[in-house]
């Protein structure tokens, strides 16, 4: 049976893409697999806070499971919309940031875990108070800028994929081992496989279905270690301040503020890749009310010891990779995080899949990020104007701190908490870049809503393989009878 085309910008009962309401069990599985692409990023913060500040490991795993109570809370408000102001409507998960990781563990060491909730409180406040006129500067994300900015963002968060590959840390002992590059790629090779030669459900889980497939296979040679399961209680809700009550202090308050500049230009940048990958127009209401879900989230966990909110970019590639657009499906994602923060254990399974494993997923669901980029780069017209120029300096520039990541080591730390955010550096530069090369930017964005591109078929890969197959039969069958005809001769 041929597969059938179905317009990318709405379904056979015209509703668009990401309103569309999908079998429940369908929106499980597909929510299910972006939990478990945002889960290791989820929970990193947490434990490197955690470790840094000297909590014991019990206290870490309450912890992560109250991160994911307010990971899940957090999505469900940015993707349904609870109020006018409080949700872009659009499948984006929300996750604490690696942005402000560095500048948290500094506070943490200084001021200990008080100083950081403190901080973070004031911090989301602060998102609060600028995400009515930061949300403007949309008007200055023509595609050429917007289009090499996602393109960064994919190529960024590359190295998170490398590191998880060779095991996690490249400074942890046996980093990059033959067994851990191998199962990072027989994960690649298994999902590809399934994207490509199978259809409908199966197809749009290939990289859940990879991670399971290859973290069995990982069981085989290497026993998951269940201490941490066995260890977790069962239920756990959040609690206000577990650990210590918020302290105020000017430093730290000063450093997370400007770090969360930061984290509203990455968030901006996600929501608009989302868009571009789902076919809605992003205006400036959609990125206030975006901001306003990372700064009320971000302002509510730091009640709860806990750390800055952010749109997480892997899941955006998530999208961009199944074709699942529904935003409806990310919101059973977040139902499935607070289940996960509540049932802690729950949490716990989700530790055991290997590091490798996740490479193996992260190198197609960060490509995907940058495909997108790319692909809106595609509609830029670069005749008789500066947007090459303007390309180039965003992605030279802003791949310099991922690249050579030792390369601004000499200036304050202040300063070097912005230099070394290679989003940061390429979101300023193509914004620079293009006022000044290109000219001024008009005030109301004049192009279109984009549209997504279609599902690729998967008949046309099938049939492919099997006519691949048929010659090959063919040929071994006129061989035989070649041989055959020459041995009776």
């Amino acid at each position: 049976m041929k597969d059938i085309a179905i317009p990318a910008s709405q379904n056979s009962a015209g509703t668009a893409p990401v309103d569309e309401v999908l079998p429940i069990t369908q929106m499980i599985l597909y929510g299910l697999q972006h939990v478990l692409v945002m889960y290791a990023g989820a929970v990193a913060v947490p434990l490197v806070v955690g470790n840094a500040v000297g909590l014991p490991p019990e206290h870490i795993i309450l912890l992560i499971s109250a991160d994911l109570f307010i990971c899940g809370a957090a999505t469900i408000m940015q993707s349904l919309g609870v109020t006018p102001w409080l949700g872009c409507k659009m499948p984006l998960i929300q996750g604490c940031t690696f942005a402000a990781l560095i500048p948290m563990v500094l506070i943490g060491k200084e001021y200990g875990i008080g100083g950081i909730s403190g901080s973070v409180i004031i911090a989301g406040i602060f998102i609060l108070c600028c995400a009515p006129w930061i949300s403007k500067l949309i008007r200055f994300f023509p595609k050429v800028v917007m289009g090499s900015i996602v393109t960064l963002i994919g190529m960024s968060i590359m190295p998170v994929a490398g590191g998880w590959i060779g095991g996690g840390s490249s400074e942890m002992d046996g980093f990059g081992s033959p067994f851990a590059l191998l199962m990072a790629a027989i994960t690649l090779v298994i999902i590809l496989n399934i994207y490509t030669f199978a259809a409908g459900v199966v197809k749009n889980t290939s990289v859940l279905i990879g991670l399971i497939i290859g973290t069995i296979l990982w069981s085989f040679f290497k026993p998951l270690d269940f201490q941490l399961v066995n260890a977790t209680q069962w239920l756990h809700l959040p609690t206000l301040m577990p650990f210590a009550g918020p302290e105020f202090h000017i430093i730290p308050i000063a450093l997370l503020s400007m770090v969360m500049v930061v984290v509203m230009v990455e968030t901006m940048s996600s929501i608009l890749a989302t868009g571009d990958i789902v076919g809605k127009k992003v205006d400036a209401k959609m990125l206030r009310n975006g901001l306003n879900v990372c700064g009320v989230a971000t302002t509510l966990c730091g009640f709860f010891n806990l750390f800055p909110y952010a749109a997480f970019a892997q899941n955006v590639g998530l999208i961009g990779l199944t074709g699942v657009r529904s935003r409806f499906v990310v919101s059973v994602s977040g139902v499935i995080l607070i289940l996960m923060g509540v049932f802690a254990k729950m949490a716990a399974l989700v530790v055991l899949i290997p590091k490798p494993i996740l490479g193996g997923a992260g190198i197609v669901m960060f490509g995907m990020v940058a495909v997108s980029g790319i692909r809106t780069l595609g509609q830029v017209n670069y005749r008789n104007n500066n947007n090459g120029m303007v390309v180039a300096l965003t992605l030279g520039l802003g791949m310099m701190p991922v690249m050579v990541p030792n390369l601004f080591t000499q200036f304050p730390p202040m300063l070097q908490l912005f230099l070394h955010s290679g989003i940061t550096i390429g979101t300023l530069t193509a914004i620079v870049a293009n006022l000044t090369l290109n000219g001024s930017v008009p005030f109301r964005i004049t192009h279109e809503a984009p549209v997504p591109d279609p599902v690729p078929p998967s008949s046309a890969a099938r049939n492919m393989a099997v006519r691949t197959v048929r010659m090959w039969l063919l040929l071994r069958k006129v061989q035989k009878e070649q041989r055959g005809e020459a041995q009776e001769g």
